[in-house]
């Protein structure tokens, strides 16, 4: 089990850009695949990107494709969202979450722990 910590979010311009950092516990970060979701109140929740253990692989949903960049810095256990040409249609709550398996990253079941959350808001 990996304990998670967001930060980061806050109020920003469309166009801007902000950077979303989630802070985990535990010695095997290394092992963890991690992946970021948002969520709108009264919507589904919905995949953002994937990094792997390593940070060799990643996925991005289409809407974020080329505005969005995760990357992880294992000896720091951290991972982040680099969020670039911000749109109000990406206000959410941000989370990052954790897991062991890498299968169907691109779903919320894949991922066994998972961040409080931080709050995205984009004016446009």
């Amino acid at each position: 089990q990996v304990h998670l910590v967001e930060s980061g979010g806050g109020l920003v311009q469309a166009g801007g850009s902000l950077r979303l950092s989630c802070a985990a516990s535990g010695r095997t970060f290394s092992s963890y695949v991690m992946g970021w979701f948002r969520q709108v109140p009264g919507k589904e929740r919905e995949f953002v990107a994937y990094i792997s253990g390593s940070g060799g692989t990643t996925a991005y949903a289409d809407s974020v494709k080329g505005r969005f960049t995760v990357s992880r810095d294992n000896a720091k256990n951290t991972v982040y969202l680099q969020m670039n040409s911000l749109k109000p249609e990406d206000t959410a709550v941000y989370y990052c979450a954790g897991g062991l398996w890498g299968i169907d990253v691109r779903l919320g079941s894949a991922y066994n722990d998972w961040g409080q959350g931080t709050q995205v808001s984009v004016s446009s």
